[in-house]
């Protein structure tokens, strides 16, 4: 930007109020004698620029305070105003209610058929859980609600694979089954145990006064393998993951409950 100083001005009135002593001039200049046109002429273009570039140097600080201003973020969208509280989800219907028929099978039965609350164990004759449950839960159902007609108990199989007599257990029970003692084998498995395997079982068929040929013959043919695996099939489709697993008129249990928890449902089913 140009400017024309204090010190300039100063010295331009000292020069119009006398005269300059003779110096070598700094550029060839015309003779004095007269106004010198060109010089006016020249002396009025050049304060002509002089003003323009005084108004060009005023465009450029603006444009140089323009530039070194930090520049202004465009206002960003409003934050999107937060979603309304969704409703609360309605609550899912009740699931209907389990066909208890369906998961008795055609299995034995121990107390009367026309009992209001139906209990459906699936369990491992091999399983300590399942046997801790028949020591000090079962009798109790037995007394209270099963022999009294309140109850009726089905009892279905769910031989875990790694229990390796399990499986010939089952088989024995369904075994005995064919000659009405199915409950009698189903006692006797719990009380004295399966570590003896096939040929404990068949001690325990001898002991319940059946038929030791028909019953040796049903064991060892595995007569009964595949209603075994679809007892525990169907206890898979019913939610059952292990032993022991129970359904009381459609309410599911697991494990081996204190009696106390089956009597709170059961009492509560009877009183509907």
């Amino acid at each position: 930007m140009i400017r024309i100083t204090e010190h300039e001005s100063k010295n331009e009135h000292r020069h119009e109020e006398k005269p300059r002593r003779h110096e070598e001039p700094e550029e060839e200049s015309s003779p004095r004698a007269g106004p010198n046109w060109a010089q006016v002429v020249v002396m009025i273009l050049l304060g002509i620029l002089v003003i323009q570039l005084w108004g060009v140097g005023d465009k450029l600080d603006t444009l140089a305070v323009k530039l070194e201003a930090p520049t202004a973020a465009a206002p960003s969208a409003p934050a999107a105003a937060p979603s309304a509280p969704s409703a609360p989800a309605a609550p899912s219907a009740p699931s209907a209610p389990t066909d208890m028929k369906s998961l008795m099978d055609d299995d034995a039965i121990k107390g009367s058929p026309d009992a209001p609350v139906t209990i459906v164990e699936w369990s491992d004759y091999e399983c300590p859980y399942c046997v801790r449950f028949y020591q000090q839960t079962y009798a109790q159902l037995k007394s209270e609600y099963i022999d009294t007609g309140k109850v009726k108990f089905v009892f279905r199989d769910y031989p875990l694979p790694f229990h390796k007599n399990a499986q010939k257990a089952h088989e024995a029970a369904e075994c005995a089954g064919d000659q009405g003692k199915y409950y009698e084998m189903h006692d006797k498995l719990f009380e004295s145990g399966v570590s003896g395997g096939v040929a404990a079982f068949k001690g325990y068929a001898s002991d319940l006064g059946l038929d030791s040929t028909e019953f040796n013959s049903c064991l060892d043919s595995g007569k009964h393998a595949a209603e075994v695996a679809a007892d525990m099939k169907a206890g898979q489709a019913a939610g059952i993951t292990g032993t022991p697993g129970f359904i009381i008129n459609g309410q599911k249990i697991s494990g081996a409950q204190p009696f106390a928890n089956f009597k709170a449902i059961i009492d509560a089913e009877l009183a509907k």
